[in-house]
C-alpha cells in the first residue's frame, strides 16, 4: 500500500473527493447535504479517508461510534483503486479506530450482492446475523446485517 494513507477526514474540502468515491461506487449515493449534516456532531460521525499521493481522496469510510459499538454507514475505494488492498486496510483501520474510541463490535449492512464487500468483512471476522428485506432500493434488494466483535478471531 505504497503512497497512500488513512486519516481522518482533514476537513469539508476533502468532502469533494468523498462525494466522488461515493458516486462512483454506489447506485443511491449520499449527497455533499448529507454528510455535511452528518459532520456536525463529531463526536457521532467518523470518516477515515485513504489519500493518494498524500492528496487525492480515493476512498472513505464514514460511521458512528454509538456507546460502544459504531455502525459503518458507508465504505468504499474509487473504481479505479480497487484491487490494491486498500478495501482491507480501510477496515483494519476503521477496526483500529473502533477500540481506540472505547467500542467493543461493529455492524454494517450490504447488499446481498454485494459478494465482493461481503467477502472483505469476513475475512475482518464480520460474521452474518440477519437479513433485511428489501431495505435496499435502486434497486430493491435485500441487505445482510453483518456484526464484529471486538477479540474474535479474523480470518486474515
Amino acid at each position: 500500500m505504497q503512497d497512500f494513507a488513512i486519516e481522518p477526514l482533514a476537513d469539508e474540502r476533502d468532502l469533494d473527493g468523498v462525494i466522488e468515491v461515493e458516486s462512483e461506487s454506489f447506485t443511491n449515493p449520499w449527497t455533499r447535504e448529507m454528510y455535511i449534516s452528518e459532520l456536525r456532531d463529531r463526536s457521532v460521525c467518523h470518516i477515515l479517508v485513504v489519500r493518494a499521493g498524500g492528496l487525492r481522496v480515493v476512498g472513505f469510510c464514514a460511521f458512528w461510534l454509538i456507546c460502544d459499538e459504531i455502525h459503518i454507514n458507508n465504505l468504499a475505494i474509487h473504481p479505479s483503486f480497487r484491487r490494491r488492498g486498500l478495501g482491507a486496510a480501510l477496515v483494519q483501520a476503521v477496526l483500529a479506530e473502533a477500540e481506540a474510541l472505547g467500542a467493543a463490535r461493529a455492524t454494517l449492512e450490504v447488499r446481498a450482492s454485494n459478494v465482493t464487500a461481503r467477502d472483505l468483512y469476513e475475512r475482518h471476522g464480520f460474521r452474518l446475523t440477519a437479513t433485511r428485506r428489501g431495505y435496499y432500493t435502486n434497486p430493491v434488494e435485500d441487505a445482510l446485517i453483518l456484526w464484529w466483535e471486538h477479540g474474535r478471531a479474523a480470518q486474515i
